[in-house]
């Protein structure tokens, strides 16, 4: 059926929260009004900032429509989002939506990428299948340092981005393995290792605080096609059944777009949309602007 609106999350430059969990600056792109201008469809965009006025983080914005189309009566559910950055939401067996919890983990993609674009040259832009990971050793000792990061300790809620995980930190890691003597697949085989154990730590706390271990680890994400990540993950969540959003018939390409569909729909009902508990918002707020053709 054609659409009869449309949801449009535009492309986040700059996401920047303090350590207090103020939100020092935020910039996205995607002008919905040229949207609307140029498909004849009311669109609906810009949505942290409802959020940020409430004194929210204005991030994550998805777990209102994962809550929607994952939440279980019985099964303690996260859905893992492994993109740039790696963000999770946890649904514990029974939840309302004021008892959801969503954070970024730190990275996801992001470094991964970053390092192999800098091992090949500019050849290959990502770690295709896994390979330079899967070949590579990972270095434990600099692991337990780089899990030192101040990001990794902090409570949720709490959002990430370039800002503290962009290309300078992945420059900053590759100076580093360098000075270590390690081989470039080694380095990315260590990235890859962090980006795992920032992943499965949460959910190992998650599960302790609960007195129950995560049922379903619900894989989406550039990431969930990494054979080495994925296996990283397996290993360290031995009570988890990992598997992946087209188990529930959602393409992972699609679930992004999915989900700000699910956002505009509620906003353009007036339905709060924001998740208090996932962003520190102090209450519910409709979030999205309305642009109109």
């Amino acid at each position: 059926a054609q659409a009869e609106l449309i949801g449009s999350h535009g492309q986040t430059i700059w996401h920047d929260v303090a350590a207090d969990g103020r939100v020092t600056a935020t910039l996205q792109i995607g002008e919905a009004a040229i949207i609307a201008a140029r498909t004849g469809l009311p669109t609906i965009a810009d949505f942290r900032v409802a959020d940020i006025a409430a004194g929210g983080q204005g991030a994550p914005l998805v777990p209102f429509a994962d809550y929607i189309l994952f939440h279980d009566p019985a099964k303690f559910r996260a859905i893992q989002n492994i993109g740039g950055i790696a963000n999770v939401t946890l649904l514990p067996p029974g939840c309302t939506h004021a008892e959801v919890v969503a954070f970024d983990s730190g990275p996801g993609n992001m470094v991964m990428d970053a390092l192999v674009e800098r091992a090949s040259g500019g050849r290959e832009l990502f770690d295709r299948d896994g390979r330079l990971a899967g070949v590579g050793r990972v270095h434990s000792v600099w692991l337990e340092e780089l899990l030192d990061h101040p990001y990794f300790k902090r409570p949720a809620p709490k959002t990430t981005g370039r800002e503290l995980f962009g290309k300078e930190y992945a420059h900053d890691l590759w100076e580093q393995g360098m000075a270590l003597g390690l081989m470039p697949e080694d380095i990315v085989a260590t990235a890859t290792a962090l980006t795992a154990a920032t992943i499965t730590a949460p959910l190992v706390e998650a599960g302790a605080r609960y007195g129950r271990p995560i049922d379903e680890l619900i894989l989406g994400g550039g990431g969930a096609e990494n054979p080495a990540l994925v296996r990283m993950l397996v290993s360290q969540l031995p009570g988890t059944r990992i598997t992946r959003h087209e188990e529930f018939g959602i393409p992972s390409q699609a679930k992004e777009a999915l989900a700000f569909a699910i956002l505009a729909y509620a906003a353009y009902r007036r339905e709060p949309n924001n998740v208090p508990s996932a962003t520190g918002a102090a209450h519910p707020v409709v979030m999205g602007k309305l642009s109109l053709p």
